[in-house]
C-alpha cells in the first residue's frame, strides 16, 4: 500500500530491489517501479550492464553486481539499502537461468540443480534475508513480494522442460510465502508466455509471426507488459490481491497454445 504517494507518482517514497534487471524483463520492471515514483536498486552478475541499465533510471537508482544465489551478495545489497534508503518495501525476484535446452532424459543433473538453486531457493533466500534485516522493516512498511513464474510451469514446453518445472515451483513458492506471511506482506508472481528478450530469443527468433499466431492478441510479449503487471501487483490496486500468479500471456493458455 502507498504510504506517501500521490495520484501521479502513487510509489513515491517507497523503496523497490529487482534482482537480475540489467536488461529485459528486471530493467522494464525498474522503470515502470521509478516512473510511480519508487527508488529502485538493481542487481545482475555484471557491473557494465548495470551502469548502462541504470542510465535509463532516475539518479537515485542504484545497481550491485554479484550472483543472485550469493548470500554474500544478499548481504550486501540488503546493507546498501539500509544504509541508503532505511526501508524496503518491495522485492522483485526476477533473475533466473535457462542454460540447457532438450528433453529431460538428456538434463544434465549438476545443470538442474543450479538452475533449482538460481530459480527457486535464490528466490526464497532473498526473502528470507530482507525479513531478517531489521533496518528494513520489509513486514511494517506492508512489503510487498513478486516472483517471476512463467507460463511453462502450467503448459509442458519441449526442449526447456525443466525450467518450467522450476517455475512451477516458484509458483506455489508465491502460494505457499502468500499465506505463511499475511497480512502484513503480499505475495504473488507474474507468469509470462514469450517475451521478446535476448533470454527468450531462440523460442521465436525467425519466426515470430508463426509463434504469435497461436496466441489469441497475435503478438508476443514486450519487457514493458511484464513490467506494468508488476506495477500493477505491487500498488494499492491490487491491496486485496494475495497468493495469486497472474498469467500474462497474450491469451495463449486460454486459447489451449504451447509456450
Amino acid at each position: 500500500m502507498s504510504e506517501t504517494g500521490n495520484s501521479q507518482q502513487p510509489l513515491s517514497g517507497q523503496v523497490a530491489l529487482i534482482t537480475g534487471a540489467s536488461r529485459g524483463i528486471g530493467l522494464a520492471i525498474a522503470r515502470s517501479l521509478a516512473d510511480q515514483g519508487a527508488d529502485v536498486v538493481i542487481t545482475a552478475r555484471q557491473q557494465e550492464g548495470l551502469d548502462e541499465a541504470l542510465s535509463s533510471l532516475p539518479d537515485s537508482a542504484v545497481g550491485v553486481a554479484g550472483k543472485a544465489d550469493s548470500a554474500e551478495h544478499q548481504n550486501e545489497v540488503l546493507g546498501i539499502i539500509a544504509e541508503r534508503f532505511g526501508r524496503l518495501d518491495m522485492l522483485i525476484n526476477n533473475a533466473g537461468i535457462n542454460p540447457v535446452y532438450g528433453p529431460l532424459e538428456e538434463l544434465s543433473i549438476d545443470a538442474g540443480r543450479k538452475m533449482f538453486d538460481v530459480n527457486v531457493l535464490a528466490g526464497l533466500s532473498w526473502v528470507q534475508q530482507a525479513l531478517a534485516a531489521e533496518a528494513l522493516d520489509l513486514r511494517g512498511h506492508r512489503g510487498r513480494v513478486v516472483f517471476l513464474s512463467s507460463v511453462t510451469s502450467e503448459i509442458p514446453s519441449a526442449n526447456i522442460g525443466f525450467y518450467g518445472i522450476t517455475k512451477a515451483a516458484v509458483s506455489h513458492l508465491t502460494r505457499t510465502l502468500a499465506v505463511e506471511l499475511g497480512p502484513e506482506i503480499r505475495v504473488n508472481a507474474v507468469s509470462p508466455a514469450v517475451v521478446k528478450t535476448d533470454f527468450a530469443r531462440a523460442l521465436y527468433e525467425g519466426r515470430e509471426e508463426q509463434v504469435a499466431a497461436d496466441y489469441p492478441l497475435r503478438r508476443l510479449g514486450t519487457p514493458e507488459d511484464v513490467g506494468r503487471a508488476v506495477a500493477f501487483l505491487v500498488g494499492d490496486g491490487a491491496d486485496w490481491i494475495t497468493g495469486h500468479v497472474l498469467t500474462t500471456d497474450g491469451g495463449l493458455v486460454t486459447a489451449g497454445g504451447t509456450a
